[in-house]
């Protein structure tokens, strides 16, 4: 990633361009199987599970966020796991329904070719599913793409990181497939790239921000929020004086005109309106990355964590701020219910300032969840 902060922004694969999201093209993508980097140290089934309800949770995103200068990390890779239970995201703070894991490697490892992945799509019978083993043997869930250590007790070939997407697999077809033997190819073939369980899948496109122009930061949003709220109630109390009763014209005030009057110079509407301003360029960002830089813009004054708040690594260093993601990323899930939806201001995630590597596993990190106030939404 280059210095600055960084916005990404969900584009859809073109078709016959899946193979573009596999692990040997070092994506940055949302949803779908984990595009897995390293193939040691893999979190496992219990690493992955919500940590209120206890079910699965799905690849949310990754971001593939290589260090320069850092022969280590010349290849690394950021995953974030969510929850599919709307009612998990009700509490603010830390994890709970979220998992983050960060994995690294050097230019020369066993597991990729020193040169650039090229360009051009693979031969079909390699780009046309995901991969059900590693290439180390090790075998992934047929649902969700992660470690699947449980294996089906009649056919013995089909893998799963639990009892849930095993029973989920078994009412998508694996009962019709698994009465077949020997028919190890059309059991692959069962179960198709995406699933119900899985996040709808997107790549994660990046570009620079760009700074603001001079006109755009010399006037005081505050001051040129004020003129044109006093502006707007000089218009209302004309419009009183004109009907002679006070509670009359305010019965006739739109709901928004009310709103912004009730709301008008509360701290935490500075916040949020400081937040809209800096996002109104690229309204469709989904990703702000810019580590150890600038930290977050927070949607609200409330939740905002303090440095005590932020746990150090599990090598005792530090935590600092890496990317955090954006609201606008729920608008791409499609978990919008007429009940409860999953839901959040903006993820912010942490990691670890040193960036250690114990021997190239799966570290996991943090991120922090902050909601809406109930006076922004």
């Amino acid at each position: 990633m280059a210095a600055g902060v960084e916005l990404g922004f969900a584009g859809a694969a073109a078709p016959g361009e899946a193979w573009r999201l596999r692990s040997a093209h070092f994506p940055s993508k949302v949803g779908g199987r984990p595009a897995w980097l390293g193939e040691a140290g893999l979190p496992g089934p219990a690493a992955l599970r919500c940590g209120r309800c206890a079910q699965p949770c799905a690849l949310l995103l990754q971001l593939y966020a290589p260090l320069p200068g850092r022969a280590d990390a010349f290849h690394r890779s950021l995953f974030v796991f969510a929850c599919r239970g709307a009612a998990c995201y009700r509490p603010p703070g830390p994890r709970g329904p979220l998992r983050v894991f960060r994995n690294q490697l050097p230019r020369r490892n066993d597991t990729y070719p020193e040169e650039p992945p090229p360009r051009e799509p693979p031969p079909a019978s390699a780009a046309a599913a995901p991969p059900r083993r590693l290439r180390s043997g090790a075998a992934l869930c047929r649902v969700c793409g992660c470690l699947g250590p449980r294996a089906c007790g009649r056919c013995r070939r089909a893998a799963y990181c639990g009892p849930e997407h095993q029973a989920l697999d078994w009412r998508r077809g694996h009962r019709r497939a698994c009465a077949q033997p020997g028919a190890a190819g059309d059991l692959e073939d069962a179960v198709p790239d995406h699933n119900e369980f899985l996040f709808p899948e997107y790549e994660i496109l990046i570009e620079p921000e760009e700074p603001e122009s001079p006109a755009d930061s010399s006037v005081d949003p505050d001051d040129e929020e004020g003129a044109v709220d006093t502006s707007e109630n000089s218009d209302k109390q004309e419009e009183l004086r004109a009907t002679g009763s006070a509670n009359e014209a305010l019965e006739c005030l739109d709901e928004e005109t009310l709103e912004a009057m009730a709301k008008h110079e509360t701290e935490d509407d500075k916040i949020f309106q400081k937040f809209k301003e800096r996002i109104a360029a690229e309204p469709e960002q989904i990703i702000r990355y810019c580590r150890g830089g600038e930290g977050p813009i927070w949607v609200s004054g409330e939740n905002i964590p303090e440095e005590k708040d932020i746990p150090n690594c599990s090598c005792g260093a530090k935590r600092i701020f890496e990317f955090q993601i954006m609201p606008q990323l729920l608008n791409h899930l499609k978990v919008d219910s007429l009940g409860e939806s999953i839901d959040w201001g903006t993820l912010a995630v942490y990691t670890c300032a040193n960036n250690c590597n114990e021997g190239n596993q799966y570290t996991e990190e943090f991120i922090w969840k902050q909601d809406f106030s109930a006076g922004s939404m």
